[in-house]
């Protein structure tokens, strides 16, 4: 069995928001706790930033595209500072991975794997940057020279989830600083640290100051006065779809462009013919990896009647063979869940179905995970928290 310390241990780590090249805290002082959720215990303070702070990250970046070096970089420059940037992610994978699992709760090896991956969409874009072009346009008049020219949006405000918080975070900047945009990253409330960490890269990168911003805070205020404020020019968010209608709506008032990647529900469609254990096999990969907890979960099971009973047998027992523990040990099969309001949620689709007269065939209650004890010099056991078995 590998263990890895989780950060935290034994010491709060303190954060401080990356505004305009400086660390900040918020104006009002005012912070906020982030809890692993495998212990149960507060592991890092954030900033708790309101509609001054998110101003504040917005000008930075709108003075570093207007005035700053960045807006008068070549795509040269700018792919030679996403290299370095690409680099730099690679060096910390591993331990950004661990932040990340610490703070949803995910296994690290998934985490692992998508910080393995992350420089790649750095590397790629980087590759683009100099090859932003636009076109030569015939004219029916002689004396006309007609061309397009591809230009920066401007500055972005950028919305990132809980579950995946900086591979989704990177499908945004990676392609926008490729064009020449800024940005200002607003975190989830209940997993800012590897956002935060992940700032700090643009500094040892030597960005110039603005070009990447990070403010921490909840939805309302701090996401709202994101998206409302005249000074952002894109939103790109991802969530759920109710919040979504909301970013629109908010971002419309001020003609901002908005890109939306929103929640789904995604079907496995079996027939009689099926091969059960195969199906089984990718049935239970759909939907328990990440403890359900990822946009791409196979969360609807359509099943033909005369498979029905022997699938349904062969899932429960599958269910039932999950090892759940403590995410950053390798042996570990599956986490918890990543915060008190989603353990609620599930909690209510499974009444829900209870009372709508579906049968529970295996677990349908919160379960008390045993603890082993993490590397660290003071090796306390961990307090309980619970996950759905």
């Amino acid at each position: 069995m590998q263990l890895i310390e989780t950060p935290g241990t034994g010491e709060r780590r303190e954060y401080e928001m990356l505004i305009g090249g400086a660390w900040t805290g918020a104006r009002s002082g005012k912070t906020f706790e982030s809890v692993n959720p495998y212990t149960g215990r507060e592991w890092a303070r954030v900033p708790e930033a309101d509609e001054e702070d998110v101003d504040r990250a917005v000008r930075a970046a709108r003075e570093a595209f207007d005035e700053g070096p960045w807006g008068k970089m070549t795509g040269t420059e700018r792919a030679r500072l996403m290299r370095r940037l690409a680099e730099l992610v690679a060096e910390n994978a591993e331990s950004l991975a661990v932040i990340e699992s610490t703070d949803n709760g995910k296994l690290l090896r998934e985490m692992s794997g998508q910080l393995g991956a992350l420089p790649e969409w750095y590397y790629y874009f980087a590759g683009a940057a100099d090859k932003i072009q636009g076109d030569t346009i015939p004219s029916h008049n002689p004396d006309f020279f007609v061309y397009t020219r591809r230009e920066p949006v401007g500055v972005v405000g950028a919305i990132v989830p809980w579950n995946s918080p900086l591979l989704l975070l990177t499908w945004k900047p990676a392609p926008a600083l490729a064009a020449g945009c800024t940005f200002v990253a607003k975190t989830a409330e209940q997993t800012p640290a590897s956002t935060l960490e992940f700032a700090r890269l643009f500094e040892e990168a030597e960005f110039p100051p603005g070009v990447f911003n990070v403010v921490t805070g909840y939805g309302v205020p701090t996401g709202s006065a994101l998206v409302r404020h005249p000074g952002v020019d894109k939103v790109a968010f991802t969530g759920s779809t109710e919040t979504g209608r909301l970013v629109m709506k908010d971002a419309a008032d001020h003609i901002a462009k908005v890109s939306l990647e929103l929640g789904g529900k995604s079907p496995n469609i079996l027939f009689d013919d099926a091969d059960v254990e195969a199906a089984a096999n990718g049935v239970v990969s759909g939907i328990f990896a990440a403890t359900g907890q990822t946009c791409m979960a196979g969360s609807r099971l359509l099943v033909q009647e005369g498979l029905h009973d022997e699938l349904v047998e062969t899932l429960a027992g599958k269910a039932g063979s999950i090892k759940l523990g403590n995410p950053l040990e390798t042996e570990t099969e599956m986490g918890p869940i990543a915060f008190r309001e989603q353990l609620e949620k599930v909690r209510h689709y499974v009444d829900a179905g209870r009372e709508q007269g579906a049968e529970v065939v295996h677990g349908g209650k919160a379960r008390r995970i045993p603890r082993c004890r993490t590397v660290s010099l003071s090796s306390r056991p961990s307090s309980p928290t619970w996950t759905i078995r």
